[in-house]
């Protein structure tokens, strides 16, 4: 394993174990810290051990998100997104050369408006559904954030780069959200924020990594 990799799960490690002790939720709460960071990491290294931690992390943050209500994020996170990570690091074994690197692919201008527009609609039609659920918050926001990141997983599944400026919306929205479950005192609630602000900074590495991927014409290393 290179030094670098070491150095950044040390650090994630460190993260979320002081996190975990100072918010009072070491156990799921720094768990999903440490998952979420390193596999937000590993999956802009183009690695697909990103898989399987975020198998874990999502399993983890629809437990959080059912505890505070949202069930939407619940539902996506359990029963799509979970089996999603199964079906990635599948997909990407498959797609890997003699070195182990993964293909970067880009999209055409018809791709981008199709996934567009197929954010905003579903985003839209879900949220009107979990308004009618009893008990759930945020029922629009908890849409988007669902819809963009499906859209975002299967992206990264296929190995657009597209994938991680989808993501930075999703991003954007999450933190809406926690925020707003933060000052609501929800359960986990700190721990899901710091997860939000961790996977923003290593989402733009994504992007600035996967985009002079695809210029160059180079496999992920």
């Amino acid at each position: 394993m290179k030094g670098k990799y070491i150095g950044v799960i040390f650090i994630c490690l460190l993260m979320s174990i002081i996190s975990g002790i100072i918010a009072k939720d070491l156990l799921v709460g720094g768990t999903i810290l440490a998952t979420g960071l390193l596999c937000a990491y590993f999956a802009s290294e183009g690695k697909r051990v990103n898989y399987i931690l975020g198998l874990i992390n999502y399993l983890l943050m629809g437990y959080v998100a059912f505890k505070n209500n949202l069930f939407g994020i619940f539902f996506f996170y359990i029963f799509v997104f979970a089996p999603l990570q199964i079906y990635g690091y599948l997909s990407w074994k498959k797609n890997l050369d003699n070195d182990k690197n993964v293909k970067v692919r880009e999209f055409t201008k018809k791709n981008s408006i199709i996934i567009t527009l197929s954010c905003i609609i579903s985003s839209f039609v879900l949220g009107y559904l979990l308004s009618l659920l009893p008990g759930q918050r945020l029922a629009f926001m908890d849409a988007s954030s669902n819809c963009i990141n499906l859209c975002g997983v299967v992206l990264m599944i296929l190995r657009f780069k597209e994938s991680w400026w989808l993501w930075l919306v999703n991003n954007i929205i999450d933190l809406i959200i926690w925020i707003i479950t933060v000052i609501d005192k929800g359960n986990g609630s700190i721990m899901m924020l710091l997860v939000s602000v961790g996977y923003l900074l290593i989402n733009i590495y994504g992007v600035i990594k996967w985009n002079i991927e695809a210029k160059k014409g180079m496999h992920m290393k």
